[in-house]
């Protein structure tokens, strides 16, 4: 029951990440014009690559290790200064990268000097340590708070388009003020640390070979945009960039089981017992498959005006990519439920590198004559095709390890069910055709949705995959 409830707060607020952007879009557009949601864009964009620098893999990596050591207080104590104070080195290495960037590096100079602050803050950034105690509720009411605040104040100061620094200052101080909050609470969790045994750069190896995996999909992610815009123009990569965010927004809500899930199954492979590891494995990919498809074939159905009604007219093409990239839902959940749910927590580490490097790879080289002949919709194929070739590899490497059969032995259900659900939604969509963010075509969308998910359950209901029964089972325990 406990790894439900930290699901269902992660997946809670996965959707108030969805829905807040809904919110201030709309308002940052109108306030800061284009050029200025522009420039915040751009610059935070550089200022990632030094956040990943100072982040250096830790966010899997102490999730994990902290979730090995997690029954012994002593063990787990100097796990958390070691992975820290190493964490506090590369944020120092970071900053004075950065430091050197701007020697050469002029444009935008005092809104990336704002940016910068977003790099002192993951030097505060402790959230791992906490997933690796499975200690969600902490975190995530956290960074609810952190996100509420933060909109009031965009709302209450953010005025004119002359306040794009002030914006910038916000969500940069909201995230640093917020990872200072989870700090009081290790008096707590933690004894007392015996610095003089403490052996930091012992964690530096696996760190960085979980950096590697970060930065291959760094690079492809940027590279599509960076291509488009070569190669078709800067409109293709603004539409595929607009689809691409919608896309990992609801993919936020399959991939929030891969968060709860690694430190459960780290502690359990620590303490020896595979048998629940598999199990673990084989109830989360029926979970995640549960959820996906749907979403993907309702994604599917609703996308053609999707993007007419949330970014404005001039969007269509938008709706067209959200439709070709939905596919990827089902596959980043697969591949995140063998990478982040297994092969991390087992310690097969190379294996998860080697796939999300496949997948770079494989994008880089079909993007460019998929791009070429077909431009945006190019980009989304390459996209496509490069996360299946991700999952492909994953799927390979576990096969002797995981009963593949088992794993999708509810699959063609859950197919089934999702498109019975399309066929009708998708009439909808075609009929009531909801294109601005007026009440009708906002209820319409409502409505599409809302129909969807009573057809899905439905046919669910009549088909009665194994999760029906793991449900009915975890509420009788739970009367």
């Amino acid at each position: 029951m406990k790894v439900i409830k930290n699901y269902l707060y992660n997946a809670g607020y996965q959707l108030l990440n969805i829905i807040l952007p809904l919110l201030t879009a709309p308002y940052i557009g109108r306030v800061l014009k284009p050029e200025g949601v522009g420039i915040n864009s751009y610059t935070n964009s550089l200022i990632q690559w030094f956040v990943l620098l100072a982040g250096i893999g830790i966010g899997y990596y102490g999730n994990r290790e902290i979730a090995y050591v997690r029954n012994d207080k002593e063990k787990m104590t100097q796990a958390f200064w070691e992975i820290q104070i190493l964490k506090v080195f590369m944020t120092i290495i970071s900053f004075f990268a950065f430091t050197l960037f701007l020697q050469v590096y002029r444009k935008y100079y005092i809104y990336l000097i704002f940016q910068s602050l977003n790099v002192i803050a993951a030097a505060f950034d402790i959230s791992w340590f906490y997933m690796g105690i499975e200690d969600f509720k902490r975190t995530v009411l956290r960074n609810t708070i952190v996100k509420i605040v933060s909109l009031i104040a965009i709302f209450s100061f953010v005025k004119d388009a002359n306040d794009v620094g002030l914006y910038i200052i916000i969500l940069a101080c909201s995230a640093l003020l917020g990872n200072i909050t989870l700090w009081p609470h290790l008096k707590k969790v933690l004894t007392k640390v015996v610095w003089n045994k403490l052996k930091p750069w012992k964690h530096f190896v696996p760190t960085v070979s979980l950096f590697i995996p970060q930065i291959a999909t760094q690079i492809y992610l940027i590279l599509n945009k960076n291509m488009l815009g070569a190669i078709v123009g800067s409109t293709s990569s603004g539409m595929y960039n607009s689809s691409d965010s919608i896309i990992k927004m609801i993919l936020a809500i399959v991939t929030a089981t891969g968060t709860v899930m690694l430190p459960h199954v780290s502690h359990a492979f620590a303490e020896g017992d595979n048998k629940k590891v598999n199990e673990l494995l084989y109830s989360s990919f029926d979970f995640v498959s549960f959820i996906a498809i749907p979403l993907t074939f309702g994604l599917m159905a609703v996308s053609k005006y999707l993007g007419l009604m949330i970014f404005g007219p001039g969007f269509y093409a938008v709706g067209q990519a959200m439709m070709g990239e939905a596919s990827v839902i089902v596959l980043i959940g697969w591949s995140n439920v063998i990478g982040a749910q297994y092969l991390l927590p087992t310690d097969r580490v190379k294996d998860f590198t080697m796939s999300v490097t496949l997948g770079a790879v494989s994008n880089i080289i079909l993007n460019i004559p998929f791009i070429y002949f077909w431009g945006l919709m190019g980009a989304v194929f390459a996209t496509v095709l490069s996360e299946l070739v991700v999952t492909l590899y994953q799927f390979y490497v576990v096969r002797h390890q995981l009963k593949l059969t088992k794993m999708i032995e509810n699959l063609w259900k859950y197919l089934i069910a999702g498109m019975i659900m399309f066929v009708p939604v998708y009439y909808l969509e075609e009929t009531w055709k909801p294109k601005d963010l007026s009440l009708v075509a906002a209820g319409h969308m409502g409505l599409e949705i809302l129909i969807g998910i009573l057809i899905y359950i439905g046919v669910i209901l009549i088909l009665k995959p194994t999760i029906i029964y793991k449900a009915k089972n975890i509420f009788a325990k739970n009367k």
